[in-house]
């Protein structure tokens, strides 16, 4: 019987054709982890503001996988010695960055699972499959954690001049059409250099990352922080708030009409709180976790749309046919007597007391484009100096982008009509 061929070209409209490089990246791809990916979508809600916004997980990870192998060969080229069993275990690494995002990517991140960040559950993820491919990935995992000995892989990884942010800040951009956040990642990619095996930008690629930094500002407050996309995600949270609460005060003694309708994936996340350690204790939750993605979200948003709890059925209905909460935005928290204005407008509209923490929410969206104090992006200088992209750029705008933003938001169900339904 012929051996398949793992030897796969792939067509991507970001940057055309990519390349699987190797037989073990082509199972992991091919991997039930990693096509899971492929039912998670890149930007939560964002489709509900900008409609082509429809690219999942599955394509960042293999843009970036693409872009890493781009990287390695710049370094390469500059006289670095970087071995194939490196070069695999960073292309590996990137590509399996983001397998331990649940559903929606960020919107849920802290919602589902409380408190167990998505990088936990992807080093979780690798180490899992890493004792599937008999020990295949335990360079990229070193890579992953930041533990092995040459530090320039993993900020290829993770730092903020990285693998990740280039190709999703390329492909959001493409996706969604905000022309205005395009990055010049091949350009970034051709001035990286090596200092000590650490990653440095030669001079020349200064205002390439001047404008990376103020394209990832514009993203994230035109697209990741959009006031409507915030709106979509407070209510897709207020929705499984609301589901776990009934599924924990009904318990066993629900009847076929007073039921929460969950997939089983779900249902193990919203019965009862799930650790780090149960994770680590009990490889079932693991895998319940691998079975979970959007799909699971939106067929029991459907099913609660008729839910006779009227909260959990009118946020659902309202979400799924964009009826969204209005939105008000402030430099500065919002003062308590409009708070309690809205909240006797919704008193007024047949909302219960008890009720009003599902239908009015206050949030702050923050906002950094650069924090040289979590880790730099440093230039090397015509003259073998290695200073700070902030005290090498000649524009004042780049400092300024150092700064935390906060913009308050609160938001609300305005023009609120309830319409209790029984399933049928």
């Amino acid at each position: 019987m012929a051996s398949q061929n793992k030897k796969k070209i792939l067509n991507d409209p970001v940057y055309g054709f990519i390349t699987i490089p190797n037989e073990l990246t082509f199972d992991l791809v091919e991997h039930p982890y990693f096509q899971r990916l492929r039912r998670i979508k890149q930007l939560g809600l964002s489709e509900l503001v900008y409609p082509g916004a429809l690219h999942t997980r599955f394509h960042h990870a293999l843009g970036a996988m693409h872009l890493m192998g781009q990287a390695i060969q710049t370094l390469r080229g500059k006289g670095h010695r970087i071995s194939e069993p490196e070069c695999d275990a960073a292309q590996i690494a990137i590509l399996l960055h983001d397998i331990g995002h649940g559903p929606f990517s960020h919107v849920l991140e802290y919602t589902i699972l409380q408190g167990i960040p998505h990088e936990r559950l992807s080093l979780l993820l690798m180490e899992d499959l890493n004792r599937q491919f008999n020990g295949g990935l335990s360079i990229a995992i070193q890579m992953f954690e930041g533990t092995y000995p040459r530090p320039f892989f993993h900020q290829l990884i993770s730092s903020q001049l990285d693998m990740d942010r280039m190709d999703y800040l390329n492909r959001d951009c493409f996706y969604t059409g905000v022309a205005e956040g395009t990055i010049g990642a091949d350009r970034i990619i051709k001035m990286l250099d090596l200092v000590d095996d650490h990653l440095v930008v030669e001079a020349k690629g200064i205002l390439s990352i001047e404008n990376f930094l103020s394209s990832r500002r514009l993203m994230y407050w035109q697209v990741y922080l959009h006031k409507t996309s915030l709106c979509a995600e407070s209510m897709l949270v207020q929705i499984i708030r609301r589901a776990r609460f009934l599924l924990t005060q009904t318990g066993s003694g629900q009847d076929r009409e007073t039921a929460v309708f969950t997939t089983p994936a779900l249902h193990t996340f919203l019965s009862k709180p799930i650790t780090m350690e149960d994770f680590q204790q009990n490889p079932d939750y693991l895998n319940a976790f691998t079975q979970l993605d959007d799909y699971d979200i939106w067929t029991s948003v459907k099913f609660w749309s008729r839910h006779p709890d009227r909260v959990l059925s009118t946020l659902c209905q309202m979400l799924l046919d964009r009826r969204l909460f209005k939105i008000i935005l402030s430099d500065q928290p919002f003062a308590g007597d409009l708070v309690r204005e809205i909240e006797q407008q919704l008193l007024e509209a047949g909302i219960q007391q008890d009720e009003l923490s599902y239908f009015l929410v206050e949030g702050v969206a923050t906002n950094s484009a650069y924090l040289p104090s979590i880790d730099n992006i440093n230039i090397k200088l015509k003259d073998d100096r290695i200073i700070d992209i902030a005290d090498a750029s000649d524009l004042p705008g780049i400092k300024a982008l150092t700064n935390m933003v906060r913009r308050y938001y609160l938001c609300w169900a305005k023009n609120l009509t309830q319409q209790p339904v029984r399933l049928v």
